[in-house]
């Protein structure tokens, strides 16, 4: 399978730039993953699709303010750190632009000299481990200093750092949204589990190479970078009891259906436990668990299109992405969203 088979035209004037106000006035498309049938609606009615016995899976990863803009010690020139993963209390691994200058041993200063770091080394894909030197707690330098790691579409600034974060965001990690989730209200919560819809709540810290373009034009040769994962005894017990009932296990985001994935067994059965995951899911893929999903539209030519199109099937979810197109939905992280069941 070719990666150019994932491609099609996207007007830029499509790319939301912008959350929406009410995060479940958004558009829903319902896709039929065995007939390629097409519904439009709104994602506020999308308790019209899930029956009692469901169970909803979401990532209450919660994304950190991990884009830090700062300066090298030698020269003064500007540099920007982006925070990929957590090694130590003090190192970090990271994507420095830019990066040729950032050699083992250059010095970078942030926020007028409250946050010093050395590079360390260069590691797989050029990233760099970068050590960290402050005085007091790193989260709320961080917090301080950093600004959210919108994706590069993204030109307009967040005005209010919240909307990059999901309604049930708990656990600091991700230096990505799991943006399936952004358009979930509590009130909407609310209305689904009155409805006798389980939601199980698992964590994947989103790191970047989920979002790393494929540079391959075989898809198997793609190599998927690894993210840490964790699915507590309580979710795992859900979802089997939801399976084993006879109920849908539908995901919320595809950061939510990698870490299913990853935690069942080949009869489908959810464990809980923790670890990294490169799982790379791509058509030809056997889902274990998942019976639904729950996304936005994605960039072509992207392993995440790819990921929906092991679901749904590649011909079913190119036709949908053009009608998409036709009918102006919002594409992207702020965009509007599918729900394949």
């Amino acid at each position: 399978m070719k990666t150019s088979d994932f491609y099609y035209d996207l007007p830029e004037e499509l790319i939301a730039q912008d959350p929406l106000e009410d995060r479940a006035s958004s558009r829903l498309m319902v896709l039929d993953r065995e007939t390629g049938g097409r519904t439009h609606t709104s994602f506020s009615h999308i308790t019209d699709y899930l029956k009692e016995g469901d169970c909803l899976v979401i990532n209450d990863t919660k994304v950190i303010p991990a884009r830090l803009i700062g300066r090298r010690e030698e020269t003064g020139g500007r540099v920007e750190v982006l925070l990929l993963k957590r090694k130590s209390e003090s190192v970090w691994e990271t994507l420095v632009k830019p990066g040729k200058k950032a050699r083992p041993g250059s010095r970078l200063v942030f926020g007028d000299g409250v946050l010093h770091s050395e590079v360390l080394e260069v590691v797989e894909g050029g990233n760099r481990l970068i050590q960290f030197e402050f005085d007091g707690i790193f989260e709320e330098i961080l917090d301080r200093l950093g600004q959210m790691p919108l994706p590069p579409y993204i030109t307009h600034e967040l005005k209010d750092k919240n909307r990059y974060q999901t309604v049930y965001a708990k656990y600091e990690g991700s230096a990505a949204a799991p943006t399936a989730g952004l358009h979930f209200t509590e009130e909407l919560l609310g209305q689904i589990q009155d409805r006798g819809i389980g939601i199980a709540r698992v964590t994947l810290h989103v790191g970047l190479g989920t979002f790393r373009p494929v540079k391959v034009e075989d898809v198997a040769e793609h190599h998927m970078h690894s993210e840490y994962y964790h699915v507590p005894q309580q979710a795992a017990d859900l979802i089997n009891r939801t399976k084993r009932d006879g109920g849908r296990v539908i995901c919320v985001g595809t950061t939510s259906c990698r870490t299913v994935e990853s935690a069942a067994d080949e009869v489908g059965t959810v464990h809980a436990g923790e670890g990294d995951t490169s799982i790379f899911i791509y058509p030809g893929y056997s889902f274990r668990a998942l019976d639904g999903l729950v996304t936005n539209f994605h960039l072509p030519e992207s392993t995440l299109l790819m990921l929906v199109s092991a679901l749904a099937g590649r011909d079913h979810i190119m036709e949908a992405y053009q009608e998409a197109v036709r009918q102006k939905y919002r594409f992207f992280s702020f965009g509007d969203a599918m729900l394949i069941i």
